[in-house]
């Protein structure tokens, strides 16, 4: 059975994220909590590539319109379109444009939970109801109505994999098996060993 330690996610730092030069503070977040980056680059997407990565769950245009219409309707205001692939299909074509307007980073952090843990820190979607103490919560105070008014994808920051299956299809669209790096660091003893009387002498 593979330890939980090895479990991988992938985190893209999207170009508002590097413009507002809030690369440092995300990358302390994920750190300080315990995980470990093994793979990092930057580069300016192209449109295919933004495509491929939204895209690479079938069920991703549903899940995404239906979670939009559901904000909206929660928050007593009406959504942009009733049908949940149509809002999903204008989200996909504002992402690419977003997406490809300036350099992103890329990040394949690892450690337990990484999946899990990344989107709790993270923080919901739509920074506007995103909890405080999270990334999105303390840093971006767009919101979907904003975004929807303006014809543009939300600027959040971040995408983080949502689950552990989406993030093993997701690393490679993004890294190649060489750029990722398996090593050792210290507090890693303290985060997993199961005797840390090998931490005295």
């Amino acid at each position: 059975m593979t330890h939980p330690k090895t479990e991988r996610t992938l985190v893209i730092v999207k170009p508002d994220g590097i413009q507002r030069a809030l690369i440092g503070e995300i990358m302390k977040r994920y750190e300080r909590l315990g995980l470990k980056l093994v793979g990092l680059k930057m580069m300016v997407p192209t449109e295919s590539m933004i495509e491929n990565h939204y895209l690479i769950d079938p069920n991703w245009k549903k899940n995404v319109g239906e979670k939009a219409i559901a904000s909206y309707v929660k928050k007593g205001e009406t959504p942009p379109n009733s049908d949940p692939i149509k809002v999903a299909e204008a989200v996909v074509e504002n992402l690419k444009k977003y997406m490809t307007s300036g350099p992103v980073i890329a990040m394949v952090w690892e450690g337990a939970h990484a999946v899990e843990l990344v989107r709790k820190i993270t923080g919901g979607t739509e920074p506007r109801s995103a909890g405080v103490g999270t990334i999105r919560g303390d840093f971006v105070l767009d919101s979907y109505q904003m975004a929807d008014g303006d014809a543009r994808a939300i600027r959040n920051l971040i995408h983080a994999s949502g689950t552990i299956p989406e993030a093993q299809k997701e690393i490679p669209l993004w890294f190649s098996h060489t750029e990722l790096i398996s090593y050792r660091v210290p507090h890693e003893a303290t985060l997993y060993d199961a005797d840390m009387r090998s931490l005295i002498g």
